[in-house]
């Protein structure tokens, strides 16, 4: 029996891997595909419910079912509506003597108080279906109730159409968490997520792997959450990103790696970012740009909404140069054109704007067929000129044009800017511009490596980051004229958001010695470990990584990615359900050989750090 057993082992051994690999594919890709067409998840195996309050249909009249939620509402203590994380259903509750006991604690439990219920699922009384509700056209005929807990009066009503300030949200978070649309968008985040895995590592053979979270102090980018200790002196850094770790796993042969990361930046929050934020971050062995776009665009294609019109792939995409010119920044929202009329009122509202928020005088041009231009510069362009702009604009009758001048990146800027401000004029006027229901994706490639220092402009910085490789018709350029240098950085835009960015790396140990010590004038002693691994026969490799916060952000249509993050901080980087950070007693910082160093005006703030705390407004 062994003999037979080991006869078969090898004549599997010899077949050749190809078709061993073919098989294997060929036989996951039809179990995925039957998995996904007949698995339903069982929304209540191992609790105390037979079904969720959503679930519920005419199909299931005449049922027994248990039921657990919150009251929602309760009407004339006859009806109440009882709610889970599934939907809503209602609740007759027994006036009979015989079900005193019942109707006490349904009539008497506060509104949100966790109750339940038992009882049998009955069709509504002829006239009484509500369509509004998928179980609009049953109620429950309750037998038995039980109040699990009751709920003292809340500070704001969990219902969606209440206005709540932010504040208020964030410092009662677990109660904002139990609203319809909280609850929709983390559970389709959680989808996504599961189906990016679903593709990443069981189509296409990624491998999933942390990586550390406490790290060292990383050249250059956003400043670093900065963590003490017991040593003294010395310091851990919480990642910006992954990004030597995986460049590191390639070396190590891992080939394909991809993390669910959570990231850290020192900055404070605005509506697309956050202190602490999680990305998709992916890296590749032997790939090119090429190679990464269609992976992604792959994976987004698959892990898609199925509510939302499915994605449409290849992705367009646009040079750097292209979109600055065009669009005046490097992410443009390419779901509109600028070919609607305003007015004159409008016009200098965007002047003042330009030169109150940027230093930077803009002038209107009116060019109009075959009649004089109405503009203060009209006396400076000659009638050729005029032509020719009218042609490379493409400007039609009654159309305005927007002129400044300066420095090409900054001036590209500020009418970028101002474009868009034009969209929210006209759109506050009902004109529908950017859809939301509209996905408009585009690759802008072909960054600059390097860009000059803003506070020393004599001196250069990455456009990306360090370990970005120069573009290969451009490395000749690195010790002549190195500002010329094109990269391989690819960014994915979504709707005018950058929803993910990229590289291939720089593989060649010396290539990224000289970037980082001559050009960037960085010390090198703090990248030995990357400098000494890529000199150990490191493979060529690239990577992106995508801001699932800001992607989910858009799938909803969350207005914050404050929206779709459980527990997030606020625009200061606090914490204001648990008011943390807070303060230590110099006690337990005596370890970490450090105390706080206050400033001189700082007596009262010390004090204050005692008071009760009061949420930001």
């Amino acid at each position: 029996m062994f003999s037979c057993w080991l006869s078969r082992l090898c004549r599997g051994l010899s077949t050749p891997t190809g078709r061993v690999t073919h098989l294997i594919q060929g036989s996951l890709s039809r179990r995925l595909m039957l998995s996904s067409q007949r698995r339903i998840p069982e929304l209540s195996s191992f609790v105390a419910r037979t079904n969720t309050c959503g679930e519920l249909r005419s199909s299931h009249l005449g049922q027994e079912v248990t039921l657990c939620g919150w009251i929602q509402y309760r009407r004339q203590n006859i009806f109440l509506v009882l709610r889970d994380f599934h939907g809503l259903v209602q609740v007759v509750i027994p006036q009979d003597e015989s079900a005193a006991s019942v109707k006490k604690i349904l009539c008497e439990a506060p509104m949100e108080s966790v109750v339940q219920v038992s009882g049998t699922v009955i069709s509504r009384p002829p006239g009484q279906e509500n369509p509004k509700m998928p179980t609009g056209e049953i109620e429950i005929k309750v037998k038995s109730a039980q109040l699990l807990n009751t709920c003292k009066k809340l500070p704001f009503e969990i219902k969606d159409f209440v206005k709540k300030t932010e504040a208020l949200r964030l410092q009662y978070r677990y109660l904002d968490l139990r609203s319809f649309q909280m609850q929709y968008n983390l559970r389709l985040r959680s989808r996504m997520v599961m189906k990016m895995r679903e593709y990443l590592c069981n189509l296409h053979g990624f491998v999933d792997i942390e990586t550390p979270t406490l790290f060292k102090r990383t050249p250059g980018g956003a400043k670093e959450f900065v963590i003490p200790s017991r040593e003294p002196g010395k310091f851990y850094c919480l990642p910006q990103s992954p990004q030597q770790f995986k460049q590191l796993l390639m070396v190590g042969g891992l080939d394909r790696y991809f993390q669910v990361a959570r990231c850290y930046r020192d900055e404070g929050s605005r509506p697309d970012r956050q202190p602490e934020f999680t990305q998709i971050d992916i890296e590749m062995s032997f790939v090119d740009q090429i190679g990464i776009r269609s992976l992604i665009e792959g994976l987004l294609q698959y892990s898609w909404p199925s509510d939302k019109d499915p994605v449409v792939v290849p992705f367009p995409s646009m040079t750097f140069a292209e979109a600055l010119a065009s669009y005046g920044t490097d992410k443009p929202d390419t779901r509109f054109g600028m070919k609607k009329y305003l007015k004159r009122k409008d016009i200098e509202s965007l002047r003042k704007l330009a030169a109150d928020h940027f230093n930077q005088e803009v002038l209107p041009v009116f060019p109009k067929a075959n009649r004089n231009w109405n503009s203060p510069v009209a006396k400076s362009i000659m009638e050729e000129q005029r032509s020719e702009l009218i042609r490379l604009m493409e400007i039609q009758e009654d159309g305005v044009v927007l002129l400044t001048a300066g420095e090409h990146r900054k001036a590209c800027s500020v009418l970028g800017k101002l474009r868009l401000e034009c969209a929210d004029l006209l759109e506050a006027r009902g004109l529908v511009l950017r859809d939301p229901a509209l996905f408009s994706f585009l690759w802008v490639v072909d960054f600059p490596l390097f860009l000059p220092k803003e506070e020393n402009p004599g001196e250069l910085e990455s456009a990306h980051h360090p370990f970005t490789a120069p573009h290969p018709s451009d490395i000749h350029l690195l010790h002549t004229e190195p500002k010329q240098v094109r990269s391989q950085h690819y960014d994915l835009v979504l709707n005018g958001n950058e929803i993910g960015g990229g590289s291939i790396r720089i593989h060649d140990a010396e290539l990224q010695r000289y970037i980082l010590a001559t050009l960037l004038k960085e010390d090198v002693k703090l990248l030995s470990h990357l400098l000494q691994a890529l000199d150990f026969g490191a493979p060529p490799h690239g990577g992106i990584a995508l801001g699932l916060d800001r992607l989910i952000c858009l799938v909803t249509g969350a207005p914050s990615i404050r929206d779709v993050i459980a527990f997030p901080k606020s625009f200061r980087g606090h914490d204001l359900m648990s008011n943390a950070p807070d303060s230590l007693p110099p006690e337990e910082l005596k370890p970490y050989h450090i105390q706080v160093s206050w400033p001189a005006d700082s007596e009262a703030e010390k004090s204050s750090l005692n008071q009760p705390y009061h949420p930001e407004s």
